[in-house]
């Protein structure tokens, strides 16, 4: 395959770059949260149990997480609008799909296979942002690409939600399929595909201390060695799973919960159960960020602090979450949490670079992606357990002790950060591996 054509892209085209991929995450958020808000209506129409929801929630991130290290080499090795748009047909197509789903097995299947288009997603766009924006604007170019992600939870969970009560619970796959493919063909018209490394050596950017410079690519044999022989590397992954199990739950579930604990509308249930938690999330994440980027230069270990004070102080709300009596309390509890949400989602893969050399990153982030959603994929499948299967009177008290429990899954996340920070302060920081540093 002939390599892309070089662009010398303007200032203003690479956030126009930025400007169309947001609206890609958008829908790529959206389409996977539209199938919780209509849970309630397939437990109705179709009988699904408990157990079953938890599954059909569960697929589409086992087989996001066990895909991604696949994504992420192909994003190394191929052209990456290709990817992007090819990944949007295929989960837009899917999506479509499940509006004819009529029995379990299709809901499953359609799921997973949806998952395995969007997990194509992130490392292409990631990649191609990267090759646009160089060091001067690449934090803010990501940031403004992350508001999709809570953008898409918020107002997919609500529309999808809303659409549903109205029309019919397959009206919004009806509808979001197909903006997803218009989407991909407008992008084959308005994306251009960048030179590797070109945002690292424009005269506005010298070539980073990690970049090509730093030495040669790590073999896979000592990629994997410079990952795992990083304590605090592994324990952050760990961290990743328990709070992605938790994550995972909530986007899964808190529509179901509020509608039948707190006997919301389903169209109010897909609004309440994302607005609080995610809009906190988005105006924490800068805050921490800032936050963070001082602590770091101020000991090892500082964006993991950050970190750790979210956990610490979101577990407490998210044990309220499961407990609350009221509406008020409810929301109260939901907001915290989100604040404490976003302060940890603010260092994810920061944190994780700080313990990692450069040339193994790219490994890491994929590693930590399969263990957080592979882990993560099994919260879903556990509430669905534990509302069908526990002590409690009725179905909805089940689904509270379950929600209460994941305050205690945030608090072993805290412990992994603590140990972590204490490794990394005794000398855990990555070094570059015998043989290899400077080498070309």
């Amino acid at each position: 395959m002939a390599p892309p054509r070089p662009v010398q892209p303007s200032p203003r085209y690479k956030w126009w770059v930025v400007f169309m991929l947001w609206w890609v995450c958008f829908f790529n958020y959206a389409d996977r949260q539209a199938i919780s808000s209509v849970f309630p209506l397939l437990k109705s129409e179709f009988g699904f149990d408990a157990v079953q929801l938890g599954l059909i929630g569960s697929a589409f991130a086992w087989v996001y997480a066990f895909a991604a290290p696949v994504a992420g080499l192909g994003a190394d090795r191929f052209v990456r609008k290709r990817i992007i748009i090819g990944a949007c047909v295929v989960w837009s197509g899917f999506t479509l799909g499940t509006a004819w789903c009529g029995s379990f097995l299709p809901f499953l299947s359609v799921r997973a296979l949806t998952g395995l288009g969007e997990t194509f997603y992130f490392p292409a766009a990631m990649a191609l942002i990267s090759d646009y924006h160089c060091r001067a604007t690449r934090s803010r170019a990501m940031a403004w690409h992350q508001s999709a992600v809570y953008a898409g939870t918020i107002l997919g969970s609500w529309m999808a939600a809303v659409l549903a009560e109205r029309l019919g619970w397959r009206f919004p796959f009806y509808l979001f399929g197909p903006i997803g493919i218009v989407l991909a063909a407008m992008l084959s018209w308005g994306l251009r595909e960048p030179r590797r490394g070109a945002a690292e050596t424009t005269a506005s950017d010298a070539p980073a201390a990690d970049g090509p410079a730093a030495g040669r690519p790590l073999s896979v044999r000592e990629t994997w060695r410079a990952i795992f022989r990083s304590p605090p590397a592994v324990l952050l992954m760990l961290a990743f799973l328990c709070a992605n199990f938790v994550a995972v739950i909530f986007l899964t579930w808190t529509p179901t919960f509020l509608v039948e604990k707190f006997h919301y509308s389903i169209g109010a249930a897909g609004l309440t159960g994302t607005l609080y938690i995610h809009l906190a999330s988005a105006v924490a994440v800068p805050v921490a960020g800032a936050w963070a980027d001082r602590l770091a230069r101020r000991f090892a270990g500082g964006r993991m602090a950050v970190q750790l004070t979210g956990l610490v102080a979101g577990a407490f709300f998210v044990f309220l979450v499961g407990t609350a009596g009221s509406r008020g309390t409810l929301v109260l509890a939901m907001t915290v949490f989100g604040l404490g949400k976003g302060f940890y989602d603010s260092g994810i893969f920061a944190a994780l670079y700080d313990a990692i050399e450069p040339r193994a990153r790219g490994s890491a982030a994929g590693l930590m992606n399969t263990v957080g959603w592979g882990g993560g994929a099994l919260g879903p499948l556990f509430v669905g357990l534990a509302t069908q299967w526990g002590g409690q009177p009725t179905a909805w008290q089940n689904m509270s002790d379950a929600f209460a429990w994941c305050g205690a899954v945030y608090l072993l996340a805290a412990a992994l950060l603590a140990a972590a920070i204490f490794l990394l302060a005794r000398g855990g920081a990555w070094q570059p591996l015998a043989g290899t540093a400077g080498s070309r």
